[in-house]
């Protein structure tokens, strides 16, 4: 049986693993499924069609599957949140749902959200994403696997962030951020800054890939050359790796332009 305490409210529809531990002050609405070894603490909020995967750590006052602050959402629409085994959610995180019908809000396995992070509606955060200290996502941002953003940044809707880029804090995101690359706001614009080499290094990337990304990072943003024509060289002159390949088709793929 679920371990809860006698001050929280768990509707008996609830799906609620047979070792969840469920703090004081916790609700938990009809619609939520809680997997195995997860601990919700004090004052928290699950609502809506939510499901919390297997060892997630829940820290008080964390609301998730919270209506969407979208104005376009329809009274009635039936939408997700979904969020992977191993994440945790720090005090205050908000994750909303979705805002039309069947829309998801997911955040993938073994996420650091942060205390006062808000994940909006339609937001797809991969695995192993960390957001920092009140990190702001608008509606349908993507991040990739690995990703970081610094605290206090605010992501613009529909922007991506690529797969182990590092973003820096108290920054502004209004474009699409690199894969692999460290980006900063520099005179109130973001920059990339280089190949983010540091964390490719302790995720065990080879030199060989780290020295493929840094001479990609050098075409787009030293050559002076238009970005497909960059693009184009990189593709010629670099081996194409499954890192080097995947941060081409980024550039290529975004509708909102590249930092």
């Amino acid at each position: 049986m679920p371990k809860i305490h006698p001050t929280a409210f768990v509707d008996p529809a609830a799906k609620i693993a047979d070792d969840v531990e469920i703090g004081p002050l916790v609700s938990i609405e009809a619609d939520v499924t809680v997997g195995e070894g997860t601990t919700i603490q004090q004052g928290a909020i699950l609502r809506g069609h939510t499901t919390i995967g297997k060892n997630c750590r829940i820290y008080p006052y964390a609301c998730v599957g919270m209506k969407t602050q979208d104005l376009k959402y329809i009274s009635g629409s039936t939408s997700y949140v979904e969020i992977g085994d191993g994440t945790t959610l720090r005090e205050f995180s908000t994750v909303h749902l979705g805002t039309f019908d069947g829309e998801k809000t997911i955040v993938g396995k073994n996420c650091l959200i942060m205390a006062y992070c808000h994940v909006a509606h339609g937001c797809v955060l991969g695995d192993h994403v960390i957001t920092s200290n009140a990190v702001q996502l608008a509606g349908s941002v993507t991040i990739e696997d690995f990703g970081i953003i610094g605290g206090v940044t605010g992501v613009h809707q529909f922007c991506r962030i690529g797969t182990h880029a590092m973003v820096g804090g108290a920054a502004k995101v209004r474009r699409d951020i690199p894969p692999y690359m460290m980006c900063d706001e520099v005179d109130g614009e973001m920059r990339a800054v280089g190949p983010n080499i540091v964390g490719l290094s302790r995720r065990g990337f080879p030199q060989s890939v780290c020295r493929a990304l840094k001479e990609a990072y050098r075409i787009i943003y030293r050559e002076k050359l238009n970005r497909s024509q960059a693009l184009d060289k990189i593709e010629r002159e670099i081996e194409q790796t499954p890192e080097i390949a995947h941060l081409v088709k980024f550039y290529r793929d975004s509708t909102r332009g590249v930092c």
